[in-house]
């Protein structure tokens, strides 16, 4: 289970580095965006904080906050080698492809490029990318099996 893990994880770090790779280069000279749908934009925000731009400041966030990402990586490694469910084991993945995806802009930048907005009227979710998509997703899926699946394996 670990190779397939880990090959989500790298499938969510190449998609995402390819997708940020386009979203500066189109937008970043673009102060208002590029409308797609009546819902979703695409906008280049700089992240310099944790989700939803929380914690955002100072010159040490950045590099704080990509250690702490590194330090969650680890131990989601570790369980990685322990995982006997597919599911699970793309999860994982998911969830280190995300976080390496924006340690690689908190390094490279000191903020991780965040481009999607989504928006009814005038509220706007944060902007968020790819990567924090993945992690979202693998979540999600680890809460559902923890909660559903996990629960019928033990009966």
């Amino acid at each position: 289970m670990p190779r397939l893990g880990l090959a989500a994880a790298a499938l969510v770090i190449v998609a995402d580095w390819i997708v940020k790779w386009w979203a500066i280069g189109a937008l970043g000279g673009d102060l208002y965006g590029i409308e797609v749908l009546p819902f979703f934009n695409l906008v280049l925000v700089w992240n310099r904080g944790i989700s939803f731009g929380m914690f955002g400041g100072g010159a040490v966030a950045p590099w704080l906050l990509a250690v702490v990402a590194l330090g969650v990586t680890l131990a989601l490694f570790i369980w990685l080698r322990k995982v006997v469910s597919r599911l699970v084991a793309v999860a994982i993945g998911l969830v280190i492809g995300g976080a390496l995806g924006n340690v690689v802009d908190r390094f490279k930048y000191g903020a991780v490029a965040d481009f999607i907005d989504i928006h009814w009227g005038d509220y706007h979710w944060p902007a968020f990318n790819l990567a924090d998509a993945a992690i979202s997703v693998g979540v999600v899926i680890l809460l559902i099996d923890a909660l559903l699946i996990g629960s019928e394996r033990h009966k």
